[in-house]
């Protein structure tokens, strides 16, 4: 017979009932057969939800969100627990140690007077000082998405020196780019990585104007999904739906969309 669930509050009951649901004798099948590997992509889909939320500024649903990426925590620290690597609190005091360390004009001696640029400056200093001799470009997470993954790969080169100079720069490679995509062959190979080189370019142009290339992709979609329930809408109230009007159609009632400044 099933033994009552854990009771109390906050982490310290979520942590009981991560243990019970792990348990080889009494625990859930389902959740007895996980491992990092088949986690791991929970954990990167409940972070995106997170986003997500932030973005729709629905904070009712941030919480639920933030909680389901807590568990996705909860559930590696188990994992590793189980073999005896670490648990949860010796996370939580690892990122507590590396806030201290990071923040001195905090929790040290030096002065708070700075800007934040300056401040940003101060701890990828201190970030460098911790990878000692690794490469510029090592750390840089492969699991990321790409265009945050370029993004970061861009930034700890420009930490270095190895960057343009001039807006304009970025936009005659961003034209030179789109000249190879164009004049690039029919062979997909040679066409992805034209393409591959091109959208590169376009993430290095948004740093340089200070746009994020990943925020700003999330947002067109947020708004081409938007308009194009518009769409749906106007075809429903002739009685059609998309795989039954014209461009055409589609089009007019995309235009309607976005002078409404639906987004």
């Amino acid at each position: 017979m099933p033994s009552p669930a854990p009771d109390g509050t906050g982490i310290d009951r979520l942590l009981r009932i991560m243990a019970r649901l792990r348990d080889p004798q009494t625990g859930c099948p389902w959740d007895i057969e996980q491992t990092y590997d088949s986690i791991a992509p929970y954990t990167i889909e409940e972070a995106h939800e997170v986003a997500d939320a932030i973005a729709r500024k629905d904070f009712a649903e941030l919480k639920d969100e933030l909680g389901d990426l807590l568990l996705q925590v909860a559930y590696h620290c188990q994992m590793a627990t189980e073999e005896g690597r670490f648990g949860f609190n010796q996370v939580a005091d690892g990122i507590s140690e590396k806030m201290i360390r990071r923040h001195p004009h905090v929790f040290g001696d030096e002065s708070r007077d700075k800007s934040a640029d300056q401040q940003t400056q101060d701890w990828e200093r201190i970030k460098a000082a911790e990878r000692g001799t690794a490469g510029v470009l090592d750390g840089v997470a492969l699991g990321l998405p790409a265009l945050t993954r370029a993004l970061k790969l861009q930034k700890r080169a420009a930490r270095v020196g190895f960057d343009w100079a001039e807006r304009k720069q970025v936009l005659d490679k961003l034209v030179e780019e789109a000249q190879e995509l164009a004049e690039a062959d029919g062979d997909l190979d040679a066409l992805e990585d034209e393409f591959g080189d091109l959208l590169f370019v376009m993430v290095n142009l948004g740093r340089h104007l200070g746009v994020d290339a990943e925020a700003a992709l999330r947002r067109t979609n947020r708004k081409f999904t938007a308009r194009f329930k518009a769409v749906e809408a106007g075809l429903a109230t002739v009685g059609k739906q998309p795989h039954e009007a014209s461009l055409d159609e589609m089009d007019a009632l995309w235009d309607q969309a976005k002078q409404q400044g639906i987004s």
